[in-house]
């Protein structure tokens, strides 16, 4: 996590954000206008997803956050999980190698303790295969909550008070980011949410403090590159100031 400060030209207002992140919206919504079941949905979604992670590094960003699998998301009907399981386990099965293959490095954040054995195997597998890699930065957020990440944080640091390894005085803000679930990776410079809505539900809540917030209303099974040129476009437009009073640009 980076917090230093910004020098003056730190961000260039056009050029192409490092970071993006996407709320991967609107699966049931996009299946439901079309009198399909759920699970179409999230099986087009996927193929979506395939084409914004090739899309992205045919673009210049340096690294994708995908908020695959929320904590909540545990709440939904146990048919619907089964399947979104089993999307992940394909998705890792069939996709991992064309990856590797093209330079991605595939990095998971989130709680893995309770996951399926199988399933915790599937992530490791995923960042042991591409760990060398030193292309496109996949960030996948599994099982995956921001206050939760923050809590997370806030016992690895208190374990260090109370061990004396860590005076209370000494907890700011960087420590809080060291303490995150991938303290190396730089904040998202662009968070994009498809299917209109506004909101960042419980995603990269400490990370996202100056992010720029695009909202767009295509469903995610219909999210292209040319809608993640969209977004990018309007990130343009944006000023970024970073709480200072002059938008911080490049020459």
């Amino acid at each position: 996590m980076n917090h230093a400060p910004l020098s003056p030209h730190a961000v260039t207002a056009c050029a192409t954000p490092r970071h993006v992140a996407i709320i991967m919206d609107g699966n049931g919504r996009w299946a439901a206008a079309r009198g399909l079941p759920r699970g179409e949905g999230h099986r087009r979604g996927v193929e979506a997803l395939r084409k914004t992670v090739r899309a992205a590094g045919e673009l210049g960003i340096s690294y994708l956050t995908i908020f695959s699998f929320s904590a909540e998301n545990w709440s939904r009907p146990a048919s619907e999980i089964r399947d979104l399981m089993g999307l992940l386990r394909r998705f890792v099965r069939n996709d991992l190698a064309e990856l590797h293959r093209n330079g991605i490095k595939v990095r998971v954040i989130g709680e893995r303790g309770n996951l399926d054995p199988d399933i915790r195997r599937l992530l490791e597998e995923a960042e042991t295969l591409t760990r060398d890699n030193d292309g496109l930065t996949l960030v996948v957020a599994f099982n995956y909550g921001a206050r939760q990440e923050i809590a997370r944080a806030a016992a690895r640091i208190a374990a260090q008070v109370k061990a004396g390894l860590l005076d209370e005085a000494e907890v700011t803000a960087d420590l809080i980011g060291h303490n995150l679930d991938a303290p190396d990776l730089p904040d998202p410079d662009l968070i994009i949410r498809t299917s209109g809505e506004q909101r960042l539900s419980n995603f990269l809540l400490w990370q996202a403090a100056y992010s720029e917030l695009v909202f767009v209303p295509t469903y995610w099974p219909d999210f292209d590159q040319a809608a993640l040129e969209g977004a990018i476009a309007e990130y343009h437009r944006r000023e970024r100031r970073f709480g200072g009073l002059i938008a911080q640009t490049g020459s």
